[in-house]
């Protein structure tokens, strides 16, 4: 389960089994025990989210974005 990054608190990480077909790229965030899924697209869109509310996954949007160059950068590394 690589992390990607850590920031404010947020944990940013896939699992290194992402499916068979592999799904497409894509980002978890993780905050004690609440997650959301994000596609990096573009443009970044919720997937689902456990436990966050509507103005923390707007925020976890725009992090994602911000990351989407270095989250693809470290997907493609990992998974060749």
């Amino acid at each position: 389960m690589p992390t990607v990054l850590r920031r404010d608190g947020f944990r940013f990480f896939f699992y290194s089994n992402e499916g068979d077909p592999r799904e497409p790229l894509h980002i978890h965030v993780k905050r004690g025990s609440a997650e959301a899924k994000f596609w990096i697209g573009p443009p970044v869109e919720h997937a689902r989210s456990d436990g966050f509310d509507a103005r923390t996954l707007r925020r976890l949007a725009e992090m994602v974005s911000d990351e989407a160059d270095r989250i693809t950068e470290v997907w493609h590394d990992h998974f060749g």
